[in-house]
């Protein structure tokens, strides 16, 4: 049964809504333009923040559905890990994207918003201070990816801390361009780029 979950949540991650709005909606390839990533943010920059909302608000959608579905039931914690790592992998490794994809940060909110929710909320502001600090997206996704396994160990949930620690690395892996840059101060600020256009 947990196999079928897995295959199930990888599926439903897979599914690359970012490339399907922007191409539906506003007639824009997101991997052709921008960052050439199909993830919210890119999507943002190049069709508008409401279709970027809108693309965030279902990559998170992708990642809680399965893993709530799932940590409802009688599935173990290693079970229902397996379940939400396969709806992250799923985003960044789309079948329909010829095993490429997004840089997953949206599904693995929601998909810890399932599992422990007041610890991935914790998250997510940390996330967003950063951001309103600095300006940088990616940074802000880095500091997402910390936050998972030290707010797990704060809010108790022991059981998801070794899911928590490698999605922290597959996060970091995703971004590792985006460190260079900011190692170099080549990468371009959210606040920057939108002031300029």
């Amino acid at each position: 049964m947990t196999l079928l979950w897995m295959v199930l949540a990888y599926l439903l991650g897979s599914v690359p809504f970012g490339l399907i709005l922007a191409k539906t909606l506003c007639g824009v390839d997101p991997r052709e333009d921008g960052s050439r990533n199909t993830g919210a943010t890119n999507v943002a920059r190049l069709c508008g923040t409401k279709y970027g909302v809108l693309v965030l608000a279902l990559d998170i959608l992708k990642g809680y559905v399965p893993a709530a579905l799932v940590v409802s039931g009688p599935a173990g914690a290693t079970s229902v890990s397996l379940v939400a790592l396969c709806a992250i992998l799923g985003h960044v490794y789309s079948p329909w994207l010829s095993f490429k994809g997004g840089k997953a940060v949206a599904t693995t909110i929601g998909a810890f918003l399932a599992l422990m929710p007041l610890g991935t909320l914790l998250a997510v502001l940390a996330c967003v201070g950063i951001i309103a600090l600095t300006g940088y997206v990616s940074l802000g996704s880095l500091t997402l990816a910390l936050c998972l396994p030290v707010f797990a160990l704060l809010t108790g949930k022991f059981a998801f801390l070794p899911l928590a620690l490698v999605v922290m690395l597959l996060l970091f892996w995703r971004h590792r361009e985006n460190i260079r840059r900011l190692a170099r101060g080549e990468e371009m600020p959210w606040r920057r780029k939108k002031e300029a256009e």
